[in-house]
């Protein structure tokens, strides 16, 4: 691959001929000039990794931090973080009411822009308060769609007349569906609707390299300090002349000290673009079992920029099970069980409501957003109305629990969850009263506290089903794509749910868990003739795995794409395969996915899988770059 080099960075010598209005020459020296924060957040990411490592072979589990402590690129110490003795911001107008966010990208593979950008109407006309525009685990990252993503946003918040034109159409499309299900319209007069949300972008997370920028040295430059830069350099003049802040949602932070390492990534852009200090606001997605060991800590380091945290419960559930993989006593039960009420589900809310309710030095407090809702009204008349009603049910309590609104996956569910918050009435619940947090040990046992619930075949094919489906959206640019279990094929009273990459990422971790731990079974299971009590082995496994492979196999194209069965679907089940038979637990299932985007040679991907796993299992190092960058 023909590569240009600038001062500090290294790309395809195309790119640029590609994508000339979002790489232009400013955006590519700002990028150039943020590019030197690489080398830390290569030293962050080596400690992050050593830190699991030791872990693991200590048996340790995560602990808090002590108060005596300095937090790692600040000059904050624990205790007065805990004591709220630092200055966050006031929350700007346009964020004080967020009752329902959406979220999504805003490109869609090997699309024409036309179609791509109905992404983009369709989020700004849904009447979401907030629209998360996803650059991480919903976004798709074949070829080059990490740029599609940007410029479709640079044109929409640029009110571009072929957005415009699109925006018009798209409007008459969800008023016909709002006719036929609500009963009414949604949209009234559509140029009015697309100033109503305001818009938020997701970057990727500290661990992940981008697929097209590498820094001088050839490493993979980090795909947080490209998402936020290519982002705020195309968008944030456009942004601030209609007068909406720049909001991002930070993924994957594990401790203060990497939010410490965000705050200079803001900061840094913040003085190459000549903006004001915490101009750019953040949430955090507490989605890290480690990061809420550190609440107080993360909000304290990233300072003036940080808003608020949302409880991303897939992720979380992933982290917990990754921080416990030593512990042959830690097994998860089935996914189903474990919801935003299940043991350590609980207390980590618990935890998020108290910390956003504790007061800083100037009595402000910050937002807690709640969780996903994976529904989407699309099923039998049956199957609707009990996944709505669930919905509704969910929103209830995240309500009643604290949270000043939640997320949704899908434009069509904004009308639907939005009337929970419109009877509460309250703008939002900033100071609401809660014990304060406690660092105790039963604190801390209780964030990886089980309790008795199914562990079933059935929920075993679920997540193998869904894993593997998940995975071969994932390699044909569907990032986010609506799923369910391969036995409820056919069967419109059980809905699809949109996934992302936080649910493949679990379901591997708990099938995991199931395995090299001895996981015993909570109910007899006609169909393979196992027992309540038998031991969750390799050998049922990989029974399972054939057969729920098979099921997909045989699957129409409304399920799965009929090309991908003889390209990227095999590809995926030898990357299950190997991710469950390895005795070292691999960290990330993306990792995998990653090295093999745009790759549909079956020989080609066993070559990359073992490379990876023989280098992580000799010196825990992962290999995260564009595969083509690497030979």
């Amino acid at each position: 691959m023909s590569k240009t080099t600038q001062k500090k960075l290294l790309y395809p010598s195309d790119i640029i001929n590609k994508y000339p209005d979002v790489l232009e020459a400013g955006t590519l020296a700002a990028l150039e000039k943020i590019a030197e924060l690489n080398d830390e957040r290569l030293v962050l990411m080596e400690k992050r990794d050593r830190k699991r490592r030791q872990r693991f072979e200590r048996q340790e589990r995560i602990t808090f931090l002590n108060s005596d402590e300095i937090i790692g690129g600040s000059n904050i110490t624990v205790a007065d973080a805990r004591a709220g003795k630092f200055s966050g911001p006031s929350i700007p107008e346009d964020l004080k009411r967020q009752w329902i966010q959406g979220t999504g990208p805003a490109a869609k593979p090997g699309a024409a822009i036309e179609s791509s950008i109905r992404n983009v109407a369709y989020a700004l006309l849904s009447g979401a308060d907030g629209w998360m525009f996803d650059g991480e685990d919903a976004m798709g990252q074949i070829n080059t769609m990490s740029l599609d993503n940007i410029r479709n946003l640079k044109l929409a918040y640029r009110q571009d007349p072929l957005f415009l034109d699109v925006a018009e159409k798209v409007a008459k499309d969800m008023n016909t569906w709002a006719e036929s299900f609500l009963g009414r319209k949604i949209i009234d007069n559509w140029r009015d609707q697309l100033t109503f949300t305001t818009r938020i972008f997701r970057p990727r997370g500290l661990h992940l390299d981008d697929r097209h920028f590498r820094d001088s040295k050839g490493n993979g430059l980090s795909a947080s300090i490209v998402d936020t830069t290519l982002y705020l350099c195309n968008c944030h003049e456009a942004l601030r002349k209609a007068g909406f802040s720049l909001v991002l949602y930070l993924p994957k932070i594990q401790t203060a000290e990497e939010a410490a390492f965000w705050k200079k990534i803001l900061d840094t852009i913040e003085t190459v673009l000549g903006l004001p200090q915490n101009t750019i606001l953040a949430y955090v997605l507490l989605e890290q079992v480690e990061a809420t060991f550190q609440i107080m800590e993360i909000r304290a380091a990233l300072g003036g920029h940080f808003l608020g945290f949302n409880t991303g419960r897939w992720d979380y559930i992933n982290s917990v099970a990754d921080a416990m993989a030593w512990d042959k006593n830690f097994i998860n039960p089935n996914i189903e069980a474990i919801t935003m009420t299940y043991g350590y589900m609980r207390h980590y809310e618990d935890r998020v409501r108290r910390c956003v309710n504790s007061p800083d030095e100037n009595g402000r407090f910050a937002l807690f957003q709640g969780g996903m809702e994976p529904n989407i009204p699309v099923g039998s008349a049956k199957g609707v109305e009990a996944s709505m009603k669930n919905a509704l049910a969910g929103a209830a309590r995240e309500q009643k629990a604290g949270a000043s609104g939640k997320w949704v996956a899908h434009w069509k569910m904004v009308h639907i969850i939005r009337p929970v918050w419109e009877k509460a009435g309250e703008i939002n619940q900033l100071g609401r009263s809660f014990p304060p947090l406690c660092y105790e040990k039963e604190d801390a046992d209780n964030l990886f506290l089980l309790e008795d619930a199914p562990r079933t075949i059935g929920g075993a094919r679920n997540l193998l089903s869904v894993a593997l489906q998940y995975g071969n959206a994932f390699s044909q640019g569907f990032q986010a794509a609506a799923l369910k279990g391969g036995d409820s094929f056919g069967n419109d009273d059980i809905l699809y749910l949109m996934e992302d990459m936080a649910t493949g990422e679990i379901r591997l971790s708990i099938l995991w868990e199931w395995v090299h731990k001895g996981a015993s079974l909570t109910e007899d299971d006609q169909k393979t003739g196992l027992k309540k009590g038998d031991v969750f082995s390799k050998a049922i496994f990989a029974r399972l795995l054939d057969e729920e492979y098979n099921k997909l196999l045989q699957a129409d194209s409304r399920d799965v794409h009929e090309n991908s069965k003889t390209t990227s679907l095999p590809i995926i089940y030898e990357m299950v395969k190997k991710y469950i038979d390895e005795e070292v637990k691999i960290p990330w299932y993306i990792d995998l996915l990653n090295i093999n985007l745009n790759n549909i040679d079956l020989e080609e991907a066993k070559r990359r899988i073992e490379a990876y796993i023989k280098k992580f299992r000799e010196n825990g190092q992962r290999i995260t770059g564009n595969w083509d960058y690497l030979q």
